[in-house]
């Protein structure tokens, strides 16, 4: 369907109530793919309302019966035809999306923020690091930069290396590092993961590499497809990145230093041809694992 078409068809409506009710009616029998931030149908549009008129999504209820003017309409109608005919994520239409209780500026050069690691990162990776002791830090795979950033908020005491192999990715972060004031202590490199580190030794190693095989990349919502492949496809089994990492690490982590790494769904098959590498799974508060520590003592 063209713009024109799904613009001509959406009549009647007239107040935020009507749009926000309208878009979670829309994508609910559109079926989108809400993995990527917001959950379902109803925050999808909740975002995308509140963000098109300037206002936060917790607004939206008690401005309700606010009448919106053309302009206005218009603006909110196009993030919908985005969204559910040509499928583009909500973080990417919006330029914006959340990651530990932070936002940051995303497109379509980055991997939309979300990973295992969060709760990890905001409880500081207790009790296998001493917080006092974290002098430098090091993330592989930056992408928009939302985990070096929130790593240089929990740890301030810290300097940060955030490298990525994506120039474009690399922009993204400088703008987010820039924004959140931490161009002092955050360093941005370009690098295939440890190739531009020589003789770089961290306290802390974080990664949340490209880790979805094959099988799964063939089968992504049409969602996925707006994002960077280099972000997330690691090989006929997962392993593409991960491996090197593992293999890389002790040699660029200081005495008592820890990897924290997200290998998500290839943690099966990490497990099943490597079963020595000397890993400790992480349970996900929400239940599950996908995420491990390895010590510089065991590596």
């Amino acid at each position: 369907m063209r713009w024109q078409a799904y613009r001509e068809i959406a009549v009647g409506l007239e107040s935020i109530g009507d749009f926000w009710r309208y878009g979670q009616s829309r994508f609910t029998r559109a079926g989108i793919d809400c993995s990527q931030g917001y959950q379902t149908p109803r925050a999808e549009a909740a975002a995308l309302v509140a963000r098109r008129l300037a206002l936060e999504p917790e607004d939206l209820p008690e401005l309700r019966a606010a009448r919106l003017t053309q302009e206005e309409r218009a603006a909110v109608l196009y993030a919908f035809y985005q969204r559910e005919i040509l499928r583009r994520p909500t973080a990417y239409i919006l330029q914006e999306a959340w990651f530990a209780g932070l936002r940051f500026f995303v497109d379509e050069r980055v991997l939309i923020p979300r990973s295992l690691l969060e709760p990890f990162i905001e409880e500081g990776f207790a009790p296998w690091l001493a917080e006092n002791r974290v002098q430098s830090i090091l993330e592989i795979g930056t992408g928009s930069g939302c985990m070096a950033v929130a790593l240089a908020q929990r740890f301030p005491e810290a300097q940060v290396d955030a490298v990525d192999i994506s120039a474009g990715a690399l922009a993204v972060a400088q703008r987010n590092v820039d924004t959140h004031g931490l161009s002092e202590r955050v360093r941005l490199r370009r690098s295939d993961l440890f190739s531009a580190l020589a003789g770089e030794r961290y306290d802390l190693i974080v990664s949340n590499p490209p880790y979805v095989d094959a099988a799964a990349m063939a089968e992504l919502p049409s969602e996925y497809r707006h994002e960077p492949r280099l972000a997330l496809a690691a090989g006929e089994d997962g392993l593409d990145c991960l491996l090197p990492l593992l293999q890389e690490t002790p040699s660029h982590l200081q005495p008592g230093g820890v990897l924290v790494l997200e290998t998500g769904d290839a943690e099966a098959a990490l497990m099943t041809k490597y079963p020595d590498f000397p890993l400790m799974w992480l349970e996900h508060p929400a239940g599950g694992y996908g995420a491990c520590v390895l010590l510089a003592e065991e590596a």
